[in-house]
C-alpha cells in the first residue's frame, strides 16, 4: 500500500505499509511502514510479528517478493511456514531448497496452489477496508510519527474484527 504525502516543498513523498494476516481470524499480527521501500516495511512487518512470538503456518505473498531471498528472510524470521508466491516469468533459476519446493508444489497441483495463494485477497479486502474507515492519508510526515499513527489503524482494525 503506498499513501503520498505532500511536503512543503510541494513534492508528493511515497508512504510504504506492509501488513501481515492471519487469514482465519482477518486479523492484523504484524505491520510496518517507511520512506525507503515497501521490503523495508515487510521486514518491519516480520519483526514485529517475531517479537511478538506469532507461529506461522503458511504465507501468501505477491509477485513483488517473488524471490528465493524472500522466501530465506520469511524462514528466519517465522521458521519454516509454507510458502505460496507466483513466481515472476524470468526466473534464471530454480534454487534449492524451499524455494524449489515451492516451484514443485506449484507445478503439481497449480489448481491447488493457486486457490491457496489467492486467499490473499483477503488481506488486499482488508487493507482498502481500513482506507475507507481511516482515510487514505497520513496526517503525519515524520518517519517515526507515521509508524505510530499506523498503528492505531491496525488496532481499530483488529478491533472490528474481534467484534464480527
Amino acid at each position: 500500500m503506498k499513501d503520498k504525502i505532500k511536503e512543503t516543498s510541494g513534492t508528493v513523498k511515497f508512504v510504504y505499509s506492509f501488513a501481515l494476516m492471519d487469514i482465519k481470524e482477518r486479523m492484523y499480527i504484524g505491520y510496518g511502514t517507511s520512506f525507503k521501500s515497501e521490503k523495508e516495511a515487510f521486514e518491519k512487518a516480520l519483526t514485529i510479528a517475531k517479537r511478538i512470538g506469532i507461529e506461522v503456518s503458511s504465507l501468501r505473498l505477491d509477485r513483488y517478493y517473488s524471490a528465493e531471498a524472500y522466501v530465506e528472510i520469511c524462514h528466519a524470521q517465522l521458521g519454516k511456514a509454507k510458502m505460496f508466491i507466483i513466481p515472476k516469468s524470468n526466473i534464471a533459476t530454480l534454487g534449492v531448497g524451499e524455494w524449489s519446493k515451492m516451484i514443485y508444489r506449484f507445478t503439481q497441483d497449480t489448481k491447488g496452489f493457486l486457490q491457496e495463494y489467492f486467499q490473499r485477497n483477503q488481506s488486499e479486502s482488508s487493507i482498502s477496508e481500513d482506507k475507507k474507515r481511516t482515510g487514505w492519508r497520513f496526517a503525519q510526515k515524520r518517519e517515526e510519527r507515521i509508524e505510530t499513527a499506523y498503528g492505531p489503524t491496525t488496532a481499530w482494525h483488529n478491533l472490528h474484527w474481534v467484534g464480527a
